[in-house]
């Protein structure tokens, strides 16, 4: 017998709207994790803390794609990258649509790699196959949004 023993109820469900607004870098916009998970559809069993660290990795990951085309913005005068002109969508920026898009896409990669339970249906239907297309899927749709941010095509092919 093992002297590990595992009780899920000393785990504290994640109260709804108590996790902290994580700070971005003054440039890029802050996350609230609260409707982050509600707009990526992040089960309450993914701890506040895992959710801060994969939505910090995202920032560094897409904050680093986009660290060569934010400078000229910022050293032109950009502010924020809310103050970057552009067009707008549903009231806001469309880069800021984006970046939200390209944050999401990376932090959920990051959750399902990590913890593939966490995607898995109640009854367990999904194949580990289909995790790593979900995986591979939301990493592309990270990259997407980040080229078009930046106008840059999606793909590049090339005739041999």
């Amino acid at each position: 017998m093992s002297g590990f023993s595992c009780n899920p109820s000393i785990i504290p469900a994640v109260p709804a709207g108590v996790e902290p607004v994580i700070a971005n870098d003054g440039w890029f916009p802050d996350v609230d994790p609260v409707a982050f998970r509600r707009q990526m559809r992040i089960r309450d069993g993914v701890t506040p803390d895992r959710l801060r660290e994969a939505i910090l990795g995202a920032m560094i990951t897409v904050g680093d794609n986009l660290a060569a085309w934010r400078a000229p913005l910022e050293a032109g005068g950009a502010a924020t990258l809310a103050a970057v002109p552009a067009p707008g969508l549903g009231g806001e920026s469309r880069l800021l649509v984006l970046y939200r898009r390209a944050l999401g896409a990376f932090a959920k990669a990051d959750l399902v790699e990590r913890y593939r339970d966490m995607d898995l249906t109640g009854a367990g239907q999904r194949q580990v196959g289909d995790l790593d297309a979900s995986i591979e899927e939301l990493r592309r749709d990270g990259i997407f949004a980040i080229r078009d941010m930046i106008g840059r095509p999606r793909l590049l092919a090339e005739l041999i």
